[in-house]
């Protein structure tokens, strides 16, 4: 069916218009939208910590539209990429559609309920009322795209071209194409055309079909394809292919259906471990939630795009989907830039997490939301595994949790027999003993990555394995200790590490790169999200509880913040995995020098690469240096604090105790007596000036294209000013918004929305949206006591 947007003329309000209906302020709205990021956080909200003290509540959308008399005799859909939660959908005052699920995509038939050569409304309720349903941010509202499909009453099924390739190889490939046609009419010829384009639009192979339809029938129609020298998609080369699907009643094209595939295979096996196309390689990758930061759950596809982009410059290849199936846009920025992707459905099934959340619909909705995810997303080449579950409950066998998992795995499979399937699997943690409790961090996370209590018994080997019986991948969620243990326990299972401790970076890869059966490692997270507040947050006086009180709204924990800057712990893996060479410096604030520092292992030193702390001249501080050479030596001001192993005999990192004093602190690196890089930090002198630094100049002049602007303190030399914490006034001027507006401070009590936003760590984020029309866009930024800056984009 043709696709059309339908983002716009929509309006919506807080709450429900209630029956009978009550007078409302419908305010004007462009999709995507989230209600709960525009609104002040509390700690009076019940989506708690969890939730990142978010509000959350019932919104209602509506839109008016005209159906033409034409469309009489089509068919007629809406497609709704994601809706949180409970939505329903009413067409002119008849109830079309309940969908409990938030994540997943629904379609919508409007033909029983149009009024043709008339005005027609659909109105959306999402009500995210009750709470907690979640244990991470989810927002509220329409959050993704919607869209208007359209056909003849013979048409190509919604999510019904499944692409295949069988055969991969650089000569001569095989792509088979099935495509599920629906007769809604009386029975008819049709014809079935399918054409393959290559990158350029050339026509690659073309077969017409003849059909024959009963009337009210599905037909399935199965064509294959020879591709000759063909262009295979991979990490380093994603190259794509289109399939166009028409259906023809004699010369008329009735409908069509395009779709975007890559050529490639995927092999997995316990002895060689994982291959694209033929090439073994290790799953550099990254767990992401769905939210989108500053801009909350709302997905607009540059901000989906630039996930990827992020995760490509620094290493990453690959992405596990936490823990739900994402936005379609993430899934085309993955195809178009050779990224890897393990796709999820559920973050539990019948035993619950939160009182409200997804158990309470598991058993009526678990099939058709799996089918949801698999159909929709089944011809990404990008998707190399389904995961049917995420440290779900049942894993032990408790609640028939092994038939549970078989059940899925294999309808999974038979929606989809291309692709593994897995689950990831964490400790059990009715075994965690009373001892634990009282805080002892190391023996927690120990038990946590897989310590036994008692390791000839191994209840957790013991009561797990049925469950895993029915996976292809077995996925090990910190569970480091175990690696080698079920290695050779489980000669042929699969692992992968589905979660991984960032503060173990180095014990983990290094595990994953001896290891054949253990095809990945995923950091949680390679980027910060909104909620499940403070588990990596940093502590200065010893105690270190899982959750942080309000104001505290960031797990804190990601590689990369929630504006995109690397932190720490993102210049460690670039060093772990050879993406940079030169050493990297984290220094201390001296301020925190001698203090009980501590913090859990989804957390890291506070260190930054600042060499500049007013008013600690002459005070001791710890230099971090992170290195893969042999040693590393550390000078400051010209002179040395000494020469120390690095590398990997001391994890990539040497410590240097130093005093504060300005000027330049540099460190390099040597493999034997060769020095191999250096990097140097300059003390900034007092703060001057904004800069203005956007991502990309040029814009598409449609609505909802964004650009990323980087906004800084600086010295007079251009020096970021780290301690700088101004307050920054924001004014757009053009064809473009202020769409939002934020910083990495996990406490700040700012809105994400507004037009003024205190730095932190001498840096804020501006995001501007086009709004859809060319022209130029003009930001203009200013602080008392800086000079102001401003910065020019355009809209074409």
């Amino acid at each position: 069916m043709i696709k059309q947007e339908f983002n716009t003329g929509w309006e919506f309000h807080d709450g429900s218009v209630g029956w009978p209906a009550r007078p409302v302020e419908w305010q004007p709205l462009t999709l995507p939208h989230d209600a709960s990021i525009s609104k002040p956080r509390s700690a009076d909200h019940p989506t708690g910590s969890g939730g990142g003290y978010a509000w959350s509540g019932v919104v209602t959308y509506r839109k008016k539209f005209f159906v033409p008399d034409e469309w009489e005799d089509q068919s007629v859909r809406l497609e709704f990429e994601g809706v949180y939660m409970n939505a329903e959908v009413s067409v002119n005052g008849n109830l079309a559609v309940l969908h409990p699920y938030g994540y997943t995509s629904f379609l919508v038939d409007l033909k029983p309920y149009l009024n043709y050569g008339a005005e027609n409304e659909v109105t959306v309720v999402a009500n995210n009322s009750p709470q907690p349903n979640s244990r991470w941010y989810s927002g509220t509202g329409v959050y993704r795209h919607v869209w208007l499909r359209t056909g003849g009453r013979v048409h190509i099924r919604p999510w019904g071209v499944f692409v295949t390739t069988p055969t991969v190889d650089p000569v001569t490939s095989t792509v088979t194409v099935t495509t599920e046609i629906v007769n809604d009419a009386d029975a008819t010829h049709v014809t079935l055309r399918s054409t393959i384009l290559d990158a350029r639009g050339d026509i690659i192979d073309q077969a017409e079909t003849p059909v024959e339809t009963a009337a009210n029938t599905l037909v399935i129609v199965n064509r294959a394809f020879t591709v000759t020298n063909p262009n295979l998609w991979s990490i380093d080369t994603p190259h794509l292919y289109t399939l166009k699907s028409e259906v023809l009643a004699g010369p008329d094209i009735v409908d069509t259906e395009t779709t975007v595939f890559g050529i490639r295979s995927v092999v997995i096996s316990a002895q060689n471990g994982f291959s694209l196309n033929g090439v073994p390689m290790k799953l550099k990758g990254g767990c992401v939630h769905h939210d989108n930061g500053l801009l909350g759950a709302a997905s607009y596809d540059r901000a989906e795009e630039r996930k990827v982009e992020l995760m490509k410059s620094a290493g990453f290849n690959a992405i596990r989907c936490a823990h739900n199936p994402p936005a379609p846009a993430m899934l085309d920025a993955c195809d178009r830039l050779g990224m890897l992707v393990i796709d999820e459905t559920f973050d539990c099934w019948r035993m619950g997490k939160n009182p409200n959340d997804y158990h309470l619909y598991f058993e009526d909705w678990w099939q058709r939301d799996t089918e949801s995810m698999v159909r929709r997303d089944r011809n990404h080449p990008s998707i190399i595994m389904w995961s049917i579950g995420n440290e779900v409950g049942e894993r032990t066998g408790k609640s028939n949790g092994y038939a549970w998992c078989e059940r899925q795995a294999d309808f999974v499979r038979s929606l989809d027999s291309t692709r593994p399937v897995m689950s990831a699997v964490p400790a059990i943690f009715e075994e965690m003993p009373n001892s634990l409790d009282a805080g002892n961090l190391d023996q927690l996370y120990d038990f946590l990555a897989g310590e036994q209590l008692d390791p000839e018994k191994d209840e957790w080997g013991t009561r797990t394995e049925p469950f895993g019986q029915s996976l292809d991948v077995f996925g090990y969620n910190y569970l480091l200790k175990r690696y080698e243990q079920d290695g050779a326990k489980y000669p042929d299972r699969v692992m992968c590490g589905t979660e991984t401790f960032p503060h173990w970076a180095f014990a983990f890869w290094d595990a994953t790169r001896r290891l054949p059966y253990l095809i990945g490692d995923f950091v949680w997270t390679s980027i910060d999200y909104l909620g499940e507040a403070g588990i990596g947050q940093v502590n200065y006086e010893g105690q270190m509880p899982f959750a942080a009180p309000y104001p505290y709204h960031l797990a804190n924990c990601g590689d990369i913040d929630i504006c995109g800057f690397k932190r720490p712990q993102s210049y460690f893996r670039d060093i772990l995995w050879g993406v940079r060479i030169e050493p990297y410096i984290g220094v201390l604030d001296p301020q925190h020098y001698g203090k009980a520092i501590s913090f859990n292992p989804w957390g890291w030193e506070p260190v930054c690469d600042s060499w500049t702390f007013p008013g600690w001249e002459g005070k001791p501080t710890q230099v971090d240096v992170y290195c893969a050479d042999d040693e590393v030596e550390l000078w400051v001001n010209g002179v040395s604090a000494g020469r120390k192993t690095a590398g990997s005999a001391h994890h990539n990192k040497a410590v240097f105790e130093v005093t504060y004093e300005p000027g330049e602190i540099v460190a390099a690196g040597y493999a034997g007596d060769r020095e191999t890089s250096r990097t140097r930090l300059q003390t900034a002198s007092e703060p001057a000036a904004l800069r203005l630094t956007p991502d990309r100049p040029i814009l598409h002049a449609e609505f909802g294209d964004l650009a990323y602007v980087t906004v800084e303190v600086v010295d007079q030399e251009g020096i970021v000013v780290k301690h700088a914490e101004h307050e920054v006034q924001f004014e757009v001027l053009g064809a473009g918004d202020l769409l939002a507006l934020g910083t990495a401070n996990p406490l700040s009590e700012e809105p994400y929305t507004g037009t003024q936003r205190k730095a932190y760590e001498g840096r804020l984020m501006a995001v501007i949206r086009t709004i859809g029309q060319a022209g130029e866009i003009t930001l203009k930024a200013q602080a008392d006591g800086l000079s102001g800056a401003e910065v020019r984009l355009e809209a074409k």
